[in-house]
């Protein structure tokens, strides 16, 4: 997606960074930070998981179930309770698309319902997720910075010097100035072991006046910062049904 983007075959990318249930996911920040795409929007949907089969296969007959890494720990309930086998993959789409083609009896496949309409494959089960309030949050990316919202919130990668105190100073250039840090995660950089980028999300745009002090700030005391982009920021919807 980042390489479609980047040489204009796309306008722009959907890349889904962290679930509610099991966290972030590693490889789209690694590439937020090895690419120089920025962020547009970000996107939170209510992800609902089906289980599908070859036409004619029952739930009876699986042993194995194929879907993404992601997906199978959202349904990990599911799959213990039935003594399914896991089959990771690249992800859900490609899962089912590779059913379709194999019709292989004993495998199952988590995907989409449209995935199993796509790939004329037969629901055995919806809804089959551990937790009914399971969200995953997206980014849209582009190469351009998206218009100023109202209600913005901003991303960014930072590293710190390796002296005591350093995260702590950072962080209270936001602390004091009352901004709100909806997220911190950190991830170790590859090229330099032991040692970490941590990835911040705050409530506003860096061009408010109170947000760029706070950037200032941080530039001075960090060792590396790298912006991803101030964006308008996301609603988490009401679930959609219930079980």
């Amino acid at each position: 997606m980042f390489e479609a983007v980047e040489a204009g075959q796309a306008d722009h990318a959907i890349l889904p960074v962290e679930n509610a249930l099991v966290g972030s996911m590693p490889q789209a920040y690694e590439l937020l930070m090895e690419r120089d795409l920025r962020i547009q929007a970000e996107i939170i949907m209510h992800i609902r998981h089906t289980l599908m089969a070859a036409p004619g296969v029952k739930l009876t007959d699986l042993k194995r179930v194929r879907s993404s890494t992601q997906s199978l720990s959202q349904c990990e309930n599911y799959i213990t309770q039935h003594q399914l086998k896991k089959i990771p993959s690249f992800d859900t789409a490609s899962s089912a698309r590779d059913l379709s083609a194999s019709k292989e009896t004993d495998l199952g496949v988590i995907a989409s319902k449209l995935a199993a309409k796509i790939y004329q494959l037969d629901i055995l089960q919806e809804a089959i997720e551990d937790t009914f309030f399971n969200y995953t949050r997206f980014f849209i990316l582009g190469n351009d910075d998206p218009p100023r919202a109202q209600r913005s919130k901003t991303s960014l990668i930072f590293s710190t010097r390796h002296l005591p105190g350093a995260l702590y100073d950072c962080l209270g250039e936001f602390a004091e100035r009352n901004i709100n840090l909806t997220k911190i995660e950190s991830r170790p950089r590859r090229n330099r072991p032991w040692q970490y980028l941590f990835y911040l999300d705050f409530e506003g745009h860096w061009q408010d006046a109170t947000a760029e002090a706070a950037l200032l700030g941080l530039l001075r005391r960090a060792s590396f910062v790298k912006m991803l982009g101030s964006y308008p920021a996301a609603t988490t919807p009401k679930p959609n049904g219930g079980r």
